[in-house]
């Protein structure tokens, strides 16, 4: 699976420490972060990570392209809703994107480690995630029918 990592400033800490306790689960995939938090979780578990540029940078449009291309299976995005700085990467898109290609988010730590847990229970089978009880649903939008 190819998981995106993303964090606000004051979370880099709380995404470092997630990463190295779930080190094991992580290292059987395909990592992708942003530039800073992708060089942070890189050193601290020793594993490589596809990094875009830093989010300010546009490093956010990178992820959100590959998350509109359903290359990206998962996302990780520790967020800090009360000290949001206006440089840091704005959820909402990457929110939207996830919403709209029907990819799993984790926007707090609580939900990151609820999916890494559930991720490495699902090793076995061919996808971590199962999608069936949406594919139908989302067939029907948009066609006016009654």
């Amino acid at each position: 699976m190819n998981i995106a990592l993303l964090a606000h400033d004051n979370k880099k800490k709380l995404m470092e420490n997630l990463c190295v306790a779930y080190r094991h689960i992580l290292c059987g995939h395909e990592l992708y972060a942003t530039g800073t938090t992708g060089q942070l979780v890189e050193e601290a578990i020793n594993v490589p990570v596809h990094k875009y540029l830093a989010g300010h940078l546009g490093g956010e449009q990178q992820m959100g392209a590959q998350i509109a291309h359903n290359d990206i299976d998962l996302v990780i995005f520790l967020r800090d809703p009360l000290h949001q700085k206006h440089y840091e990467p704005d959820i909402n898109s990457v929110l939207r994107l996830c919403d709209v290609h029907n990819i799993p988010l984790a926007s707090n730590l609580a939900t990151a480690e609820a999916l890494l847990q559930v991720l490495d229970s699902a090793k076995g089978s061919e996808s971590g995630f199962t999608y069936s009880l949406n594919a139908n649903a989302d067939q029907g939008q948009g066609q006016g029918s009654v």
